[in-house]
Formats: structure tokens, sequence, C-alpha cells
């Protein structure tokens, strides 16, 4: 595709969100909705880079997409022997708050409680992210029959539970804003160990996110963490694949851009919880102690402690418990740290538990480091983060 070609894909794409998200509203079907933005997409990116980009690209598309949901529904209607429903007229120049608010009904309406995680997953990637079946497919390393099938039952459920096309009471909102942005950073975090694409998606899910709700700290927080933390994946990994500690990352090669707005995020964000800490933004200024310190070893683990003591008082879990365990060990030493780890509760079946001990025993210089690396193997580690352990710990 030409670079005028790659940028109409691009406007259609991001148009295409926001059209979807209308025309569920006005038919009251995301299957249907999806069907006839997608028909619209295929005429657009036929047409557009050989007529020219309309003056209103998004006008065009929600015109040529309820054009096709007549249709759709009169063909249903002939076939099964009735009159056709209405497909309500709507102004093909919505206002920027309608726009919004629609958006927001898509975001909430993908990322329901009634849906499965991994249904709500697909659907934002679907939906929000406006890639094929079987680009999701791809993503999330699943058979793209598999998928299909999950989108449909997911679709079939919003149905048959009458899940509303809304967005969330205020009562409603903390709950379902911070499942949101879970369903959103999951997607992020997938593309480190699934398709890097989905890093990228992540990112653009909690621009789209912060974009949408730009005072609330969760939606600040989230994408101020993975701007912080996609900055330094030009360094995370070797050409192979293999990871790279944090530690041993050529930080000349992270993204200062993206670090300047994460700080800066952080600050917006810190200033929205003077009193109660939010957890998002709080993992932000820990992500932010670490692209800030000019090396590994000017880290200021002083403050990442006490940031992951603050994010304790919010979010006491013994994961986040193993994490600031490995702070400690780089500021008091791996006995310290070992220590904590130990007395963590139920982790046994987690395979990052036992890798973070067999690193602080290798440091310890203690022969059941190996042990302890096979059991994180037998676990669940990922194999690249095992061969990498594997290679610290040297031959047995």
């Amino acid at each position: 595709m030409t670079g005028a070609g790659d940028a109409v894909a691009r406007l259609v794409r991001e148009e295409g969100t926001r059209v979807l998200a209308t025309l569920v509203r006005v038919t009251g079907s995301v299957d249907l909705a999806e069907d006839a933005v997608q028909d619209a997409v295929v005429r657009a990116l036929e047409t557009w880079p050989r007529d020219g980009v309309p003056g209103n690209p998004r006008g065009w598309l929600l015109v040529a997409a309820r054009r096709r949901a007549v249709d759709v529904v009169r063909r249903e209607a002939k076939r099964l022997g009735k009159e056709a429903d209405a497909v309500p007229a709507f102004d093909p120049c919505p206002d920027p708050v309608s726009v919004r608010d629609d958006l927001l009904r898509l975001v909430f309406t993908c990322c329901h409680p009634a849906l499965s995680l991994d249904a709500q997953v697909a659907l934002a990637l679907r939906t929000l992210g406006g890639l094929s079946t079987a680009e999701v497919a791809r993503g999330l390393l699943v058979p793209e029959a598999t998928m299909a099938k999950r989108l449909t039952r997911a679709k079939q459920k919003i149905a048959q539970a009458r899940i509303p096309y809304r967005v969330p009471s205020a009562e409603e909102l903390p709950a379902r804003l911070a499942g949101v942005a879970s369903t959103v950073y999951l997607i992020f975090n997938e593309g480190y160990t699934g398709s890097v694409s989905l890093v990228a998606e992540g990112v653009r899910l909690a621009r789209l996110l912060a974009s949408l709700m730009p005072d609330e700290s969760t939606a600040l927080g989230l994408l101020a963490l993975v701007l912080l933390q996609d900055a330094r994946r030009p360094a995370r990994f070797l050409p192979d694949g293999s990871p790279v500690l944090l530690s041993s990352q050529d930080r000349s090669l992270w993204d200062p851009s993206l670090i300047k707005e994460g700080v800066e995020l952080v600050g917006r964000g810190l200033r929205r919880t003077p009193s109660v800490p939010n957890a998002y933004v709080v993992q932000a200024a820990i992500a932010a102690c670490h692209d800030l310190a000019p090396s590994y070893e000017e880290t200021n683990w002083d403050a990442v402690i006490s940031w992951y003591d603050v994010l304790l008082s919010v979010q006491d879990t013994p994961v986040v418990r193993l994490n600031r365990a490995a702070a400690v060990a780089e500021r008091d030493g791996p006995a310290a740290a070992l220590a904590l780890v130990d007395a963590l509760p139920g982790l046994t079946e987690y395979p990052w538990w036992h890798a973070s001990r067999a690193e602080l025993l290798h440091r310890l210089g203690s022969g059941s480091a190996a042990e302890a690396l096979a059991r994180a193997e037998e676990t669940g580690l990922p194999p690249a983060h095992a061969a990498r352990l594997r290679a610290r710990l040297g031959p047995e």
C-alpha cells in the first residue's frame, strides 16, 4: 500500500470505530452495526484512494453504513415475510459530545462484567481496535475459527442478557472503569508474550479511554503506565527475541518523548487523587522512578519502595508484595528480599514467585536455585525468560 493509501487506511480505521459506536446505538445491534460498518469501510478503501478523501469522512461512513444496515434489515424482513423495522435516521455530522458519548457506551458494553475476560479482550480488539477476526486471533495466539466463535458468543450474550448500551451511573463508574482499564492493560501486556501489535493496540485503547475521560485518575494512570513501560520496548528484547532485564537495558534506546508524556500524566493523576491513591497512578509513579534514573545503579530504590508501600494501601496482593521484594533486594540485599518472598502466601503455582526465588538464591550462592528454576518452568514461566535465567545460573 502507498503512503497515501496507508494514511487513508488509518483514517478509515479511526473513524470506523466512531461510526460503529453511533450505529450500535441507532440499530440496537452490535452484529448489524459491525456488518454495516465493515461494508462501508471496504467501500471507502476502494474509492477514497482513487477519488480523494471526502470533506466529512465520518459522515460519509455513517451514511454508507446506515444504507447497508437498512438493506440488511429489509432483506431479512422479506426472508421472514414480515415488515421491516425502521432504522432511525441520524445527523451525519454529530457533535463531538455525541460522538464521545457513543464511544463511551461502546467501551463499557465491550468490557461489561457479564462477559468473560476473554470475551472482553476479543470484543475490545475487534470493535474498539478495528482489527479483523483474523488479526485478533493472531494477536491472541488462538485459531481464527476459535476466535470467530468467541466473538459470536460474546455478541449473543450482549443481546440475550440485554446488556444496556449506556455509560454507567456515577455509583457504578469506579468499579466499571476499573474493569475497562484491566481489560486494556491485559491487551497491552499480551503484546509481550503474543503479538507485538497488541502492545500498540493497548496504547491506542488507553489513549482513547484517557481522551474520553480526561478527568478520571484511572484513565490517566493507565495511559501513563503503558507509555512509561512502552518507552522501554526498544531495549527490552534482543534481535532473537530474548528478554533483556531492566538492569541490562541500553537506556539510550528508550523513547524520551513517551517518558516525558508519561511523567506529565503521573503528575496530573496525582493532583486528582490527593487523599486516596489510585492504583494505576501509583504503578505509573513506580515506572517513572525507573525511567527517570540515569542508570540502574542510580535508581532511587527508597522512592520505589515507598511507592510500593502506597500501592499496598490500596492493592495489597501477594504479587504486589513480590514486586516490592525485588526492589528490597536492590536496596537491602538478596537475603532480606528472600525472607519477604518466602513469607508470601498463595504463590506456589505462580511461576514468577519461583523465578524470583531462583534469582535470589543464585545471588546468595545457594545450590537450591536450580530447583527453584525447574519449578518456575513447571508452573509456566515463558521459555525465553527461563532460558535467560538459566544462563545467569550457569552450568549445573
